[in-house]
């Protein structure tokens, strides 16, 4: 059953690897079927050159394993509550990378400060509240999705792919499995870029905002031109 989605959950879980940005089998991807109220995640614990697409398994937005012989990642409610609260999700990413992972066990959201940034976050990537001991104590995983939630009340998730979770690491997310992976590369080249932007000039701030809506909108905007196959007229 999804053997496709099961196929592009493997293949993004391979590219954590490939991309640098876990260590051990710190880090899963999920990817999720609206049509179907299914995901496929990555079995908990399972050393990335063992993996095969059978062993994702499929769990509803429950948590109830629907196919699968292995345990599903321990993360998977996390996960799960972001495809119930961010309705144009359909891959999310979690992963332990350095430089994020810094900005995260800072308490520190990462600031514009360059059009690299812009390129693929609509402002300041955010940080979330600690959880507090009774929220680790009563669902640590399914709390860990809810901070992320509670911190984009008045974001908008399309737009900032990406949140940092105070103590913990960044999570993406995305369209798809592949597009999360995406996003944490880039969340990941922007952290390092912006700490070492901070080691330079300490002082130094965030671009104005007309630049940054000029990245962020030529990509991502309702008139974006970046790339091929958009009808700009331009030549």
């Amino acid at each position: 059953m999804l053997e496709a989605l099961k196929e592009k959950v493997w293949k993004a879980n391979l590219d954590l690897v490939r991309f640098g940005l876990v260590t051990l089998t710190f880090g899963n991807v999920s990817g999720f079927d609206r049509d179907k109220g299914l995901a496929a995640i990555k079995p908990s614990g399972l050393a990335y050159d063992e993996m095969k697409p059978e062993d994702m398994v499929l769990i509803d937005l429950e948590g109830r394993v629907a196919e699968g012989r292995l345990s599903p990642s321990t993360d998977t409610p996390s996960h799960l509550r972001l495809y119930k609260a961010f309705p144009g999700v359909g891959g999310v990413a979690h992963c332990h990378s350095d430089w994020a992972t810094a900005f995260a066990e800072a308490r520190r959201g990462i600031p514009c400060l360059g059009t690299t940034h812009a390129d693929h976050f609509n402002g300041p990537v955010p940080a979330t509240r600690l959880l507090t001991a009774a929220e680790v104590r009563e669902d640590y995983e399914g709390h860990t999705g809810d901070v992320i939630v509670e911190r984009f009340a008045r974001l908008d998730p399309q737009a900032m792919p990406a949140v940092l979770v105070a103590g913990h690491g960044p999570f993406a997310w995305g369209a798809g499995p592949a597009e999360a992976v995406a996003n944490s590369l880039a969340l990941e080249k922007t952290a390092k870029t912006a700490w070492l932007a901070l080691r330079l000039n300490p002082r130094v701030k965030s671009i104005p905002a007309y630049l940054l809506r000029k990245h962020f909108e030529r990509k991502h905007g309702p008139r974006a031109y970046y790339g091929q196959g958009r009808n700009t007229n331009k030549p």
